[in-house]
């Protein structure tokens, strides 16, 4: 799973915000009104022939742990590398993920969500663990410009919007791109 871009270009003076300019990258969410779905607040997990993987990101200076899978190439400017590394049932640190992976009965490939009462402080309210698959809770939107979207996610109880264009490309908007707290 890439990181993906935001849809509004960063604020240059405050790269933790955005400004109310297109990305140019992402122009195509506009030109399509690309699909819009829920984008929740955990950790990436993918499954891949029913075993199960958490994103590791292997940042500079850290050695890439065996067996791990690149999912894109590392970024220049930060050196961040996001990798899938296979959990195993035997790891405290992957306890969470197996609670939630056992409860799929179909465990199909794909990448989800790791939600729940011991992740991110669980702004997302979900009592045990769960996985929530990326890209199935859409969100409709007539108006796609800046404010518009900005006032959904002030009133939303969301972490932001994925958009999903119609040759798999993404991009995001996120509560804190516009300075908003959830």
């Amino acid at each position: 799973m890439k990181k993906i871009s935001t849809l509004f270009k960063k604020n240059p003076e405050n790269l933790g915000l955005v400004i109310n300019e297109i990305n140019p990258d992402n122009q195509w969410v506009i030109d399509e009104k690309a699909d819009a779905t829920r984008k929740f607040d955990g950790t990436a997990t993918a499954i891949i022939d029913r075993a199960l993987y958490r994103r590791y990101d292997v940042k500079k200076g850290r050695s890439v742990p065996i067996g791990a899978i690149p999912c894109q190439e590392a970024d220049a400017i930060t050196g961040h590398h996001p990798h899938w590394l296979l959990c195993d049932r035997s790891k405290p640190e992957d306890k969470y993920f197996f609670e939630a992976f056992d409860k799929i009965e179909n465990k199909s490939n794909g990448t989800y969500e790791l939600i729940g009462e011991k992740i991110q402080g669980n702004p997302e309210r979900v009592v045990g663990h769960i996985l929530v698959e990326h890209g199935k809770d859409f969100i409709s939107l007539k108006d796609y410009s800046f404010e518009s979207i900005k006032h959904i996610l002030e009133v939303a109880d969301i972490e932001g919007i994925v958009f999903h264009g119609k040759d798999g490309k993404m991009c995001k908007i996120r509560k804190s791109d516009y300075g908003i707290k959830r």
